[in-house]
């Protein structure tokens, strides 16, 4: 019995199916490992910090280097694609991808708005006012703070902040705009800076954790943006 076995091991056939076999299995089992949902990590919570110390982190980043999805979205027609940003106090750039080639590039500085091509009002406001102040969220003044059992919110005459308590992240914003519209952002799940071997990045700090996801708002204009990388300069 053991001889025969042997015998058709050795036949070259035989071999052929095995390896097919076993290159079937081994993809099967990658495949299989690919569609294994990725576990998130547990909502960050800095409640043992105060809100002061931790927009004094905050206000130590001097720009955010940032890999976007965006979904833009007027009434009922949508349009995705990438975009590449840098974003500083004063100055952004954005670069609009679609299916690997460039379609856009929108710069801002001290509140200069350049495109290639043109943009409209409206979408400078959803992209520069809406990007700048969504990620740079801490960068507001002369303030008044005011807090519930589970948020506080800082409000001045032209912007409210409404800051989850557990994670010191932003859960809503609304800026009113010069001529009197109103930009609505909503943040969704916090997501934590990794490196590219899954170890977190400043775990223990709220610089460690950003916005993965948030929606911009403006009439019957939408933005949704997914944050595929975030890193942060110092």
């Amino acid at each position: 019995m053991k001889r025969s076995n042997k015998l058709a091991y050795r036949n070259p056939e035989t071999r052929r199916r095995l390896r097919v076999a076993f290159i079937v299995l081994a993809f099967s089992c990658l495949l299989l490992a690919s569609c294994v949902p990725q576990i998130q990590p547990e909502k960050p919570n800095f409640e043992r910090l105060s809100l002061d110390d931790a927009l004094a982190q905050y206000k130590k980043i001097s720009s955010i280097n940032t890999v976007l999805g965006i979904e833009y979205e007027k009434n009922g027609g949508v349009m995705q694609g990438d975009g590449s940003l840098i974003i500083s106090r004063d100055k952004l750039s954005l670069r609009i991808y679609y299916l690997g080639f460039l379609q856009g590039e929108i710069t801002e500085e001290k509140g200069e708005v350049k495109s290639k091509p043109k943009i409209d009002r409206n979408k400078s406001d959803l992209l520069v006012n809406g990007l700048k102040s969504s990620l740079f969220w801490w960068n507001i003044n002369d303030y008044v703070r005011t807090e519930t059992d589970d948020s506080y919110e800082l409000r001045n005459n032209t912007r409210k902040v409404v800051i989850d308590k557990q994670s010191l992240l932003p859960v809503e914003q609304t800026i009113e705009l010069e001529n009197g519209d109103e930009l609505v952002i909503t943040y969704g799940r916090p997501a934590q800076r990794l490196t590219e071997d899954g170890r977190g990045i400043d775990a223990d700090s709220p610089l460690g954790w950003y916005p993965g996801r948030l929606n911009i708002q403006l009439r019957n204009y939408v933005v949704r943006i997914t944050v595929k990388s975030y890193e942060i300069t110092r």
